[in-house]
């Protein structure tokens, strides 16, 4: 059951039996939903629904309160009551519709309402330069090569700018789709022509696959944490999401196995490079063993592969796609990490079937990718700049990982533990039990720091004491100082709890 419906369902109870008694003012919105540990609106949706079943009503100035004459209108004047409603009272539907009231009833789906618009706020923050943003995985703006990408643009303008303003196919950009083909095939994957569809990122691959898999009612596993977007991709739309844990080493296969035995499972996600937010990888061995589980119960992978280039250290291993001998992988990749996030291409390879209904859908919802950022990055890449950025990124990244890295080594307590990354923008951090990096968050945030909790990465079995730390965009001098700022706060904290023990008992009795 969707968070606001457990809420307002509680709520309904509680006013049935008197608890709340009539005339009783509710806590604001951001009150409450600080108080439960969810998001606003969660708790904003709650409250609209109540207010428009009679149960609550609010007045300007005043606050919400338990409505006040519990009386069902009749037929003269609205509606008839709802069975255990028969004594509330509607409020005006004008005042439902002039407040917002009205609209979170109409929406077709609320599901994940707190989950990125949270991360959102946070991430906000980033761009203001009093923070130390350890929050978003996007690569480093000084890495941006803007007057080479201008030329680029201004080349293809000038070669076949009416062209590239017009429609265009919908599976992508012919020579775009050339260059990522012999790209594709030095990582050692063959794309025919008909088996590559140039995409609006991976996020919309993902919404695509979606589109064309699964229906009401199916199952798809997701690694246990995931990146947020997939959870807001699946976990609507009536879709029983089951989850994978995911540990220092990757997706645990021998839980995968036992799912698939007992599931009708349509469909995994899995990220075997430089998983966000753990940063784990698959070994080659681990690799190999998922695709004969997957073969052996026919099930599709889909395969993201948004940061397989920033490979930092350790050998190359071959993505899924490559050592796949079945067909049920579908491949998804991305310029966002590579090279520039703000233009939203990315592409799929998988067989041909699958590529044409995806197409198809791609098609019904936005016609085609645009047109000028394919050409401009394909000219860009013909170039050999994408390559030469590629190499850039590396070089800068493995050196701030390795300073992230020292950074954790010097400053936090040896009670906290973390994941060594061979690549990608992140790394996971696991707080010493019974503290909730929610509540560091805040304490940090006064202090200038900015991280991900890792509670956003979950969508079952959450654990509080998690959080991400991303380091491309932060500067060196930076990531140290930040890091030494989070370490005095948890080394603080420890101590108070170090004086306190029934306190740290209590708090691990209330994680339990």
């Amino acid at each position: 059951m969707p968070l606001y419906r457990q809420i307002l369902t509680q709520m309904r109870q509680l006013i049935s039996t008197g608890a709340l008694p009539v005339g009783e003012r509710l806590p604001p919105s951001r009150e409450l939903a600080t108080r439960l540990g969810v998001h606003r609106t969660t708790v904003a949706n709650a409250y609209a629904e109540l207010a428009a079943d009679g149960w609550i009503a609010g007045h300007v100035g005043r606050g919400t309160f338990v409505a006040e004459s519990p009386q069902a209108k009749q037929p003269n004047g609205s509606r008839s009551a709802k069975p255990g409603q028969e004594d509330v009272p509607l409020p005006p539907y004008t005042a439902r519709l002039d407040n917002g009231y009205l609209w979170p009833m109409l929406f077709a789906d609320n599901g994940g309402d707190d989950l990125l618009e949270a991360l959102v706020s946070t991430h906000a923050l980033a761009s203001d330069s009093r923070y130390i943003p350890f929050t978003l995985a996007r690569p480093a703006e000084e890495l941006f090569p803007v007057e080479e990408f201008r030329r680029a643009t201004s080349e293809v303008l000038r070669r076949e700018g009416r062209a590239l303003l017009q429609l265009g196919p919908s599976d992508g950009y012919p020579p775009l789709k050339d260059f990522l083909r012999g790209e594709l095939r030095r990582e050692g994957i063959q794309a025919g022509e008909r088996e590559l569809l140039i995409t609006n990122g991976c996020q919309q691959a993902l919404d695509l696959v979606r589109k064309v898999f699964l229906r009401p009612g199916d199952t798809v596993a997701l690694e246990n944490p995931v990146y947020p977007g997939a959870i807001q991709t699946f976990s609507g739309s009536n879709i029983q999401c089951l989850a994978v844990p995911v540990g220092e080493a990757g997706l645990n296969l021998d839980v995968l196995e036992t799912l698939l035995a007992r599931h009708r499972v349509r469909l995994l996600l899995v990220t075997p490079s430089f998983h966000n937010p753990t940063g784990a990888t698959l070994s080659l061995d681990a690799r190999k063993r998922l695709l004969e589980i997957v073969a052996r119960h026919r099930v599709p992978v889909v395969e993201d592969n948004i940061y397989g280039a920033l490979r930092l250290r350790g050998r190359e291993t071959p993505s899924l796609k490559a050592l796949d001998t079945h067909g049920l992988v579908i491949h998804l990749n991305s310029f966002s990490k590579v090279c520039f996030p703000g233009l939203r291409v990315g592409w799929m390879t998988a067989s041909a079937p699958v590529i044409e209904r995806l197409r198809i859908a791609k098609q019904a919802t936005d016609l085609h990718t645009d047109q000028l950022a394919q050409a401009a990055l394909a000219e860009f890449g013909r170039r050999g700049l994408v390559t030469r950025l590629i190499k850039k990124a590396r070089q800068l990244y493995r050196v701030r990982l390795g300073r992230l890295e020292a950074a954790l080594e010097a400053h936090f307590p040896e009670e906290a533990q973390w994941f060594r990354p061979e690549g990608g923008m992140s790394l996971w951090v696991k707080l010493p039990e019974g503290f909730d990096a929610n509540a560091l968050l805040v304490k940090a945030r006064e202090r200038h720091v900015l991280f991900t909790p890792g509670r956003y990465f979950y969508f079952q079995a959450a654990e509080p004491n998690t959080l991400r730390l991303s380091f491309p965009a932060v500067q060196e001098r930076k990531i140290a100082q930040g890091i030494e700022i989070l370490g005095d706060l948890l080394k603080s904290e420890l101590r108070q709890r170090r004086r306190q023990p029934g306190r740290r008992e209590a708090a691990r009795v209330a994680l339990v």
